[in-house]
């Protein structure tokens, strides 16, 4: 079974954002990057593939160099080997059509990606490269079981999951759930030395036109101060509730 796993490379969550140019470009610096934490979560599931049935486990960024650092983590975890299409992208069908070339030069029988990235939060990249292949699709995949060909997934729905059957070639869009937060590694000495030695493949993009063009960006705006209202105080609560929250 060979393993596709996407990889983007997202800010942690605890940067401050700021923006340049005239809040047309995302400030990086003094950000730190981190593996998306629902691609952690579909390569951790990978990894269990590959030591339990001998899986072969490809990670892939689209992405310029900066994100080598992020790509070497996942071979330090025990990915086999890994590729970074290079361009920067600039909107997930971009994306999406990229992956999909690396797909079919690769061969892959199972492409996993988590549902979303954590920065643009998009949720469409792994349904549009499935249509572009012509995989199978699983999204907001909370539990991936594998026998043979034959596949078990199950995917969270409005007021509980559904379990689901399928077969490969698969994309699976991966969520907190397919693991557990305990279950994610953390490179030890050993792989962060034998991550040096394994193959990065960097491949040029097959493409530079994109769909959509950033115009802007813009922080949301700063907390009102809150006014506190004695909890005996109700007849004033309601008051407030009416004429400035206008919530009632």
């Amino acid at each position: 079974m060979k393993i596709l796993v996407c990889i983007s490379h997202v800010p942690d969550t605890t940067s401050k954002i700021n923006f340049i140019e005239n809040n047309t470009k995302f400030d990086t610096n003094g950000v730190q990057f981190v593996i998306n934490p629902y691609d952690e979560f579909c390569l951790t599931r990978a990894m269990w593939f590959k030591e339990k049935q001998g899986a072969s486990v490809t990670v892939v960024n689209v992405g310029g160099v900066e994100t080598e650092p992020t790509l070497r983590k996942t071979l330090a975890i025990g990915a086999d080997n890994a590729i970074r299409v290079n361009i920067t992208p600039t909107d997930g069908l971009q994306v999406a059509k990229e992956l999909a070339e690396v797909v079919r030069k690769g061969g892959y029988d199972l492409v996993l990606a988590g549902k979303e990235s954590a920065d643009y939060n998009g949720q469409m990249v792994p349904g549009m490269l499935a249509t572009l292949i012509d995989f199978n699709f699983i999204n907001g995949c909370v539990g991936l079981d594998i026998e043979g060909t034959a596949i078990s997934a199950s995917r969270e729905i409005d007021g509980g999951n559904e379990i689901v059957s399928s077969s490969f070639p698969m994309v699976i869009a991966g969520q907190k759930g397919i693991v557990e937060e305990k279950d994610l590694r953390i490179p030890n000495m050993r792989g962060i030395m034998m991550a040096r030695k394994k193959p990065l493949e960097v491949v040029e993009a097959i493409t530079t036109d994109a769909a959509t063009n950033v115009q802007s960006f813009e922080k949301p705006a700063p907390r009102e101060s809150v006014k506190l209202v004695a909890a005996d105080n109700v007849d004033e609560l309601i008051n407030l509730l009416h004429t400035e929250a206008k919530v009632i």
